[in-house]
């Protein structure tokens, strides 16, 4: 296959993100009912055009009861999206997540305003 023909075959790397953030927003954090990427734990998503995405994430807090089932949660749905060939999932807890990390959405949507 030619190098143009790679191109063209590659995924837009937009699209596939707009689509790894449709299906980070149906995630949820069993305690706060607001999807995972509004609530702010997506510090980093990188998605290339060989469809390797890279995701740091963080939890509402090191004790937080799915510390050990959520990111999974994530690697597992995100590589199902058409077009994603490897997700990488880092946990982080630097910085640590607060209330400031949520978007308007969230903020609204829990009455926060």
């Amino acid at each position: 296959m030619s190098e143009v023909e790679n191109i063209a075959k590659a995924p837009d790397v937009d699209l596939l993100r707009e689509k790894v953030i449709d299906t980070l927003c149906t995630i949820f954090d069993p305690e706060i009912p607001v999807n995972i990427y509004e609530l702010g734990l997506i510090y980093n998503l990188d998605v290339q055009p060989d469809g390797k995405v890279d995701i740091r994430m963080t939890l509402t807090s090191p004790m937080c009861p799915v510390a050990g089932s959520l990111p999974p949660e994530v690697e597992t749905k995100v590589n199902a999206v058409p077009g994603v060939t490897n997700v990488t999932v880092e946990l982080v807890w630097d910085p640590p997540w607060s209330m400031d990390k949520m978007s308007e959405a969230a903020k609204l949507q829990l009455g926060f305003f």
